[in-house]
C-alpha cells in the first residue's frame, strides 16, 4: 500500500496562542483529506496548547536536546516534548545548522535521542548555493545522510515503523521565494533515495522523504506530484489556513 503523502508545517519562532485559532482551522482541512498526513511544529511554549486543539493532525518540536535530561538551560529534551504530546521532532534545520553552529554528529545525537524517547523524526539536510555552483550539491548531502541519520537495528526498526523522515531543503530556497527546479528535485531526491535503501535495506520503503523551500499553494501541486517526492516540510505558507489549505490540496490530488 501507497503511503500516504506528509505535509508539515515549521512555524519556526512565530506564533501566539491567538494563532491556535489557525491551528483548529488547519486542523479542520486536514480532516477533508485523510489521505494527507498533516502536521505542525509551533514552538516550544505552544505545543501542548495547540495539541489540546487539534485531532486530525500530528503535533511536533522544531527541535531537541541530545540529553533526556539535565544541566542544560534554555533546551528541551525530547523526553520533555513526548512528555507533552509531541509526536515528532525535526533536527538538522538549516536554520539550526547555521544559527547555531549544529554538525551531522550533533544532529545525529539529537535523532537517537528522539527515537529513544519514542518521537518521529524528521532530519533536514540541504546544500547551500555555493555548494551548488560548484557542483557539489549531491556530495554535499549525501555526507549528510550519511552523517545525519541514526543507524543499526533500532534505527531500521524506527524506519520500518514509519517514524523517521528526511526533509531535502536547499539552503538557498528557504524563505527566499526562490525554488528549486522540478527535475533537481527529482534528482536529488532520487540521491537521496539511493542512499537510504544502501543504509536500511527493505525499511528505507518506510522512510518518507519530503522537499521544503519556500512552497506555496501555487507551486506545489508540480512539486507534490514529481517522482520520489513524498510531501513538502513548509515553512511560511504554514501560518494560516489560508495559504497551507491549498498545499494540503495538492498533496491530496497529487
Amino acid at each position: 500500500m501507497a503511503q500516504r503523502p506528509t505535509i508539515v508545517g515549521n512555524w519556526k519562532m512565530n506564533g501566539s496562542r491567538a494563532m491556535l485559532v489557525e491551528a483548529r482551522a488547519i486542523d479542520r482541512v486536514a480532516a477533508r483529506y485523510k489521505d494527507v498526513a498533516v502536521s505542525l511544529a509551533p514552538p516550544f511554549p505552544l505545543i501542548a496548547l495547540l495539541r489540546d486543539e487539534v485531532s486530525a493532525i500530528g503535533v511536533g518540536g522544531q527541535d531537541c536536546h541530545a540529553a533526556a535530561k539535565g544541566p542544560h538551560t534554555g533546551d528541551v529534551s525530547a523526553a520533555l516534548l513526548a512528555d507533552i504530546g509531541a509526536d515528532f521532532v525535526i533536527v538538522g534545520h538549516s536554520e539550526r545548522r547555521r544559527d547555531h553552529g549544529e554538525t551531522d554528529a550533533g544532529v545525529l545525537a539529537k535523532a537517537q535521542a528522539a527515537l529513544t524517547a519514542g518521537l518521529g523524526v524528521i532530519v533536514c539536510v540541504g546544500e547551500t548555493l555555493d555548494q551548488r555552483d560548484a557542483g557539489q550539491a549531491t556530495a554535499v548531502v549525501e555526507a549528510q545522510i550519511e552523517g545525519s541519520l541514526p543507524q543499526g537495528e533500532a534505527a531500521c526498526e524506527a524506519a520500518a515503523l514509519g517514524r523517521l523522515a528526511v526533509a531535502y531543503e536547499p539552503v538557498w530556497a528557504i524563505g527566499t521565494g526562490r525554488v528549486a527546479e522540478v527535475g533537481d528535485v527529482v534528482a536529488m531526491h532520487a540521491a537521496i533515495r539511493a542512499r537510504l535503501d544502501a543504509r536500511f535495506g527493505d525499511a528505507a520503503a518506510r522512510i518518507t522523504v519530503l522537499y521544503g523551500g519556500s512552497v506555496t499553494g501555487d507551486n506545489a501541486a508540480a512539486l507534490l506530484s514529481a517522482p520520489g517526492v513524498g510531501g513538502a516540510l513548509v515553512g511560511g505558507a504554514s501560518l494560516t489556513a489560508e495559504a497551507f489549505g491549498p498545499i494540503i490540496a495538492a498533496a491530496s490530488a497529487g
